[in-house]
């Protein structure tokens, strides 16, 4: 989120018309061409500003174009104009006009600005390989005065997700061999200062050795954790190379590295040669990518050594942090591209398991460090026989509960879940589904930005025996959401809470969340893990309306019907196992939802739907909950709440209470539905409109009128009472219709009155048309115009022509 002044700032600019900004390009050329100063900086930083406010790619002066160029290529023009003009020749690419080539570049800070140009065109003319090749020569010169390739590194790192086949035998060789020498060999004294003060001596000049985090001085190689305060260009290689190892070791190692016979492989790691064959001495004989791996392995092994000193520091225990993250996810590579690593790896990453593992309360930031550990023993547990459970148990179930209002944290354990869920049901098959409820926080707390994450990972979560838990966890994600705010709200520890919504102020709901009265219910909706069961929660969704307008539970609130739709489509592959509990959750949720605002008519709208397709994959659920179904027609609730459940209820009762669907359906039930859906719509046409009781959408009403009819076509007794309704319901219609406000929906329901009336005057064509069989439905009796339902079709439209001429 941009600041007042730079929303301002990125309005005037994107406002900028072409004929005002080509004035300006006149304008920025005339400063380039004479001798560049803080004007010209000042117009180019105006120039960026413009050309990068908007989506779509502004076109400049060719002249001004040019003379950006010649600018960028200038050997004596100063850092800063060169950085500029390079920015916003990125931001006009692709683009036909430029002239670039690495062969103009004069120095290899030069180099890197011309070659990003080139790399954000495209791969135009082979410019991606010519890049590369020039950064390859630089890499090939040896001499200690020669161009430092470190502004290049991370040019070559944009290559290798451009385009990864580039880079050729011997140039693969020779970057392997160039990170070999800047890993292991960097120096380990600090550079001189740059410049020396006036009082100054040459042996205060003299440089100190490098330090640990811990302030003790490094015994071993430099590495990125090795502190200074002055570093040589070897040393910045060093970081710079470490940060583009992983990449490096993706794209240089074997094209499948799980491609290894199983027996091979087993018989590799558990090699008494393979391991002492990784000495020192033997390793200086290896080829350069081989080389490379050992080298990388002894790397990490020092980062995750330092890792355990207490830094001095709150920057570099920071740094600490992210580097043993990274070594992890090095030696993971390292391990799947050469099993023989990985008994060498178990030795001090079991150590720093257990480390983690007995940690009761870690600090904020080491629990990323669990991310790329669980990753690796997922990954290489079952060959190195590790028991990992307590990771993935603080991993799933404690960090979320937690730490649910770390942003990063969630994306993270979200993402690892969805990357990995094959493998946790293949070698976890009891963790993961138990979670779900921890998960949930996270989704709970930022459902925005992962909605799309839990989509994905839905299905993994839920099967019979979850199925109805998860259901009402998602029906009551906005209630945890403002839960989770209130224990937020109620801890001590103040120094590491996130900012909430400070103009809400809920003193009541903040006693609400102390109350014993109260803690059971707050317990269940904040459980760690599945409990199996499910509370009522009405009581917490009363004392937590005055939370219902926190934006951020109107954001969750607004995630659930995609949710929604995810959970049924995971939840149909299962059959019918556990499709009545679903449709009793969809009856009985629908009049007990948190009240926020526009929330409950979303929800029956996703559910109402979806209690359709639960129907038609099991068309006896009508009949098997004739009770709960008849209860719910007859309640106040239904006639209160959003029309669409009420209409898609009365929907299916039409199309599935039916011998075809269910041989238990008799001509009793028929009655008593017949009966209720009767007296339904007698109350919902008589009834004035008011507050408590709004007025009845006319599609309930013709939904009712047609389930009647269907009812009365399967027990013929009720024709003569159905057609006297809707003779009467015609006429009320009718007078609607010249009298009311609401004309036209009186006229669609005249409308449906008069057809169902003259398709009751065919009992056997009411049931034929109205409720066809599978057969019938067959897409050939849409097209074979002398087949029965087109026959018939005509048949009925030819009566109901008839009765409307009638009428008129």
């Amino acid at each position: 989120m941009f600041t007042a002044g730079a929303e301002s700032l990125l309005h005037q600019a994107r406002g900028i018309q072409d004929e005002e900004l080509q004035r300006f390009c006149f304008r920025v050329s005339k400063l380039l061409q004479d001798d560049p100063g803080p004007a010209a900086v000042d117009a180019l930083q105006r120039l960026f500003l413009i050309v990068s406010a908007t989506k779509y790619p502004r076109r400049l002066e060719k002249s001004c174009v040019d003379l950006l160029q010649t600018t960028l290529c200038l050997p004596t023009c100063p850092e800063q104009l060169q950085v500029l003009c390079a920015a916003i020749l990125r931001e006009m690419s692709p683009s036909d006009s430029l002239s670039l080539s690495c062969d103009l570049a004069q120095n290899t800070r030069q180099l890197s600005l011309v070659a990003s140009v080139l790399l954000a065109q495209g791969d135009r003319q082979q410019e991606v390989r010519s890049v590369a090749q020039h950064i390859f020569t630089v890499l090939e010169s040896r001499q200690p005065e020669g161009p430092s390739p470190r502004h290049l590194l991370p040019v070559l790192s944009k290559i290798m997700g451009l385009a990864p086949g580039t880079f050729q035998e011997d140039q693969t060789n020779l970057l392997s061999k160039r990170l070999v020498d800047w890993l292991r060999y960097a120096s380990v004294q600090q550079a001189l200062p740059h410049s020396g003060g006036l009082f100054s001596t040459p042996r205060a000049r003299q440089p100190g050795p490098i330090t640990e985090v811990d302030g003790a001085v490094a015994s071993d190689f430099f590495t990125v954790l090795s502190m200074g305060q002055h570093f040589t260009e070897d040393q910045w290689l060093n970081v710079q190379g470490f940060s583009l190892l992983r990449a490096w070791l993706l794209h240089s190692g074997p094209e499948d590295p799980g491609s290894l016979d199983t027996e091979d492989k087993s018989e590799l790691e558990g090699s008494t040669l393979s391991v002492l064959s990784a000495a020192s001495t033997a390793s200086r004989l290896l080829p350069p990518r081989e080389r490379l791996r050992e080298v990388t392995f002894e790397y990490c092994q020092r980062l995750v050594e330092q890792s355990n000193r207490r830094a001095l520091r709150k920057g570099d225990s920071d740094l600490q942090k992210a580097c043993l993250v990274e070594a992890v996810l090095v030696l993971d590579v390292l391990c799947r591209q050469e099993p023989s690593f990985l008994y060498r790896a178990l030795a001090c990453l079991k150590a720093l398991h257990a480390r983690l593992g007995a940690d009761p309360g870690p600090d904020p930031g080491s629990e990323c460090t669990l991310l790329p550990l669980a990753q690796f023993f997922l990954s290489h547990g079952e060959a190195a026989a590790v028991d990992a459970e307590v990771i993935y148990q603080q991993l799933l179930t404690r960090l979320p509960a937690e730490r649910f209002h770390s942003p990063t944290l969630a994306f993270e354990v979200v993402r690892f879940c969805v990357d990995n869920v094959a493998l946790l049901h293949a070698r976890l098959p009891g963790l993961l589904r138990p979670s779900f409820p921890s998960l949930f926080k996270f989704l709970a707390w930022h459902s925005p930005p992962l909605t799309a994450e839990f989509v994905v990972l839905l299905p993994a979560l839920v099967d019979p025996g979850t199925a109805v838990e998860v259901l009402h966890a998602l029906l009551d994600l906005p209630c945890l959401t403002a839960a989770l705010d209130l224990q937020l709200r109620s801890s001590q520890a103040t120094s590491d809470r996130p900012l909430w919504d400070v103009s809400l102020r809920v003193p009541s709901c903040l006693e609400a969340f102390r109350d014993p009265q109260f803690q059971g219910l707050f317990q269940h909706l904040l459980r760690t893990k599945a409990s199996g069961s499910a509370e009522r929660l009405m009581p917490l969704h009363q004392v937590l309306q005055p939370m219902a307008s926190c934006a951020r539970v109107i954001q969750c609130a607004e995630a659930v019907p995609t949710l929604l739709q995810a959970f049924f489509s995971a939840v149909t592959q299962f059959a019918d196992a556990a499709l009545r509990q679903l449709a009793l959750v969809v009856l009985e949720r629908s009049d007990s939802l948190y009240r926020v605002p526009q929330y409950q008519a979303r929800v029956h709208r996703a559910l109402s739907s979806q209690l359709l397709v639960l129907c038609k994959l099991r068309p006896s659920l009508v009949v098997e909950l004739s009770r709960e179904l008849l209860g719910f027609v007859g309640s106040v609730g239904s006639l209160r709440g959003d029309a669409s459940m009420l209409t898609c209820v009365v929907w299916a009762i039409g199309e599935h209470l039916s011998l075809a669907c269910d041989k238990r359906c008799t001509v009793e039930q028929i009655n008593k539905f017949f009966e209720a859906l009767e007296a339904l719509l007698f109350e919902v046409t008589q009834s004035r409109p008011s507050a408590d009781l709004p007025r009845c959408p006319p599609q309930v009403i013709t939904a009712l009128m047609t389930t009647l009819t269907k009812l009365a076509s399967r027990s013929q007794d009720l024709i003569p009472r159905v057609s006297l309704f809707l003779s009467k319901m015609r006429t009320l219609a009718q007078s609607h219709a010249t009298s009311s406000a609401h004309s036209e929906d009186a006229g669609a329901i005249c409308t449906r009155a008069t057809e169902l009336l003259a398709l009751l005057k065919m009992p056997s064509v009411v049931q034929f048309v109205l409720t066809p069989s599978t057969e019938v439905c067959h897409p050939r009796y849409h097209r074979d115009t002398n087949t029965a339902l087109p026959l018939a079709l005509r048949t009925v439209s030819r009566l109901v022509e008839k009765e409307a001429s009638l009428l008129g």
